[in-house]
């Protein structure tokens, strides 16, 4: 009579300095501590941040490229991917619009930089190449690239978005039998792509103590006393979007914020110390898909989401705005106010397109209104640093809510594989997964869709 083999021993869970996001989280405290301790030393450790950066953001434009191609390609047929198109546009301009109003009207509520010196920051302004707000029809001319490789060269999101559209619709036209050999090659060379990213991303903890530092030790504790109504107001505003209006949309949509904040916390922390979006976009590429969405919803809603859904950006503008007024006594009547907010509404979709990011956007649009004095960009560019990295937190998790409400919205979402994922402490194997993938062990395939529930 043979014996019963072994239960299997449960997997062990790695030990925390090895996961990726409490690295980042240490990293972070010690940056601060460093700007604050060393200043003169601080300010030299940009370069670490930048390098990081580079790196990823010279994956970045492929990988969005193939993602949505391979999507779209996938998807059989463009009917399918217009659906979920025209789903995600109505989302983020109606998600972006409420974003202004609440920034506009925490702006006027909070009365934020009433009583605030001019000279406060005495902070040059940076040289701004981009001096004048582009009207609509150059906002249209400029989303359509003259040049395939310079899109991609310029890292011009908005406009490799255009381009990943329109040749993954070119896909569509090709017989099926030849358009599968295609998908294959995207899908393989995606993953080489994927790999790339895998490795740059070990080195994110290193980035995010360099560009932490720069900031706390070029910048230092004067200029964040001067401006911390802002700071602080801009980060409260913040944290009422995303857990009452993200919250509500979330809870709409039949799946929990928090949950969900847990499942991205590695993604957020990456954000939140490089203050950069891009750093995310890959990690989430993968993650969302994971989670439950299609890959094709993934493909097409994620991206597009960094050039027309800019939550953070959104609010920024609007609060920086009012606080440009109160700090320099400049009223702004009701009917401004909507003519500016307006504006915005043009000017927020271009801060993924313009090179310098939502600064250069901001600059442009307060030079645009002739009535708010230029000099109050100084007082803010003292701490953008600061702001920058809530803003992009709250641009990604806008972003990755988004994917996931469309992806439920069009019927293209398992739900039963996002509760695994949500609910790892009932399912020890997922969990196991997602701790192999937060490590950096195993990415899954592009080929491995996710299950659709149409229900």
């Amino acid at each position: 009579m043979s014996t019963p083999d072994p239960a299997p021993k449960p997997a062990t869970r790695s030990p925390w300095y090895y996961r990726l996001g409490p690295q980042v989280l240490v990293s972070l405290a010690l940056g601060i501590i460093a700007g604050f301790a060393f200043p003169a030393l601080a300010t030299q450790l940009k370069v670490l941040g930048d390098m990081f950066l580079n790196l990823i953001k010279a994956g970045v434009a492929p990988l969005v490229f193939l993602t949505i191609v391979h999507g779209i390609a996938s998807a059989g047929d463009a009917r399918s991917a217009g659906r979920i198109g025209w789903r995600a546009i109505v989302y983020f301009e109606v998600v972006s619009t409420v974003a202004l109003l609440l920034g506009m009207v925490a702006g006027n509520l909070l009365q934020i930089g009433s009583g605030m010196s001019p000279h406060a920051g005495g902070t040059a302004i940076p040289a701004i190449k981009a001096a004048a707000t582009p009207g609509f029809s150059e906002f249209l001319l400029h989303i359509v690239p003259d040049n395939f490789v310079g899109a991609f060269a310029k890292g011009e999101l908005l406009q490799v978005v255009v381009l990943s559209v329109m040749v993954g619709i070119g896909i569509l036209a090709i017989p099926a039998e030849r358009r599968s050999a295609i998908n294959n090659s995207l899908s393989q060379i995606s993953e080489v792509l994927f790999s790339f990213i895998n490795l740059v991303m070990r080195l994110a903890p290193l980035g995010t103590f360099g560009a932490v530092a720069y900031s706390v030790g070029s910048n230092g504790s004067s200029v964040l006393l001067a401006l911390a109504e802002f700071v602080l107001g801009f980060y409260a505003i913040l944290a009422l979007f995303i857990i009452a209006g993200l919250g509500t949309i979330a809870k709409l949509a039949g799946f929990s914020l928090w949950r969900f904040l847990r499942y991205i916390k590695d993604e957020i922390f990456i954000v939140l110390g490089t203050a950069s979006s891009e750093s995310a976009l890959p990690r989430l590429l993968i993650k969302l898909e994971r989670l439950g969405c299609s890959e094709q919803t993934v493909g097409l809603v994620l991206p597009t989401g960094y050039a027309f859904n800019l939550d953070g950006t959104s609010i920024f503008m609007a609060m920086g705005v009012m606080f440009i007024s109160h700090a320099y006594g400049v009223p702004l009547s009701l009917e401004v106010q909507l003519g500016i907010l307006l504006l915005m509404l043009l000017t927020s979709k271009g801060a993924a397109t313009v090179s310098g990011g939502s600064f250069v956007v901001f600059a442009a649009t307060v030079t645009s209104t002739g009535i708010l004095p230029v000099e109050g960009l100084a007082l803010i560019f003292g701490v953008y640093r600061f702001l920058s990295m809530a803003m992009a937190t709250c641009n990604t998790i806008g972003n990755s809510v988004a994917t996931v409400v469309v992806a439920k919205w069009s019927g293209t979402f398992d739900a039963e594989r996002a509760h695994k994922h949500l609910y790892p402490e009932q399912y020890p194997d997922v969990a196991h997964e997602d701790e192999a993938l937060d490590n950096g062990v195993a990415l899954p395939s592009l080929d491995t869709p996710a299950k659709a529930s149409h229900a």
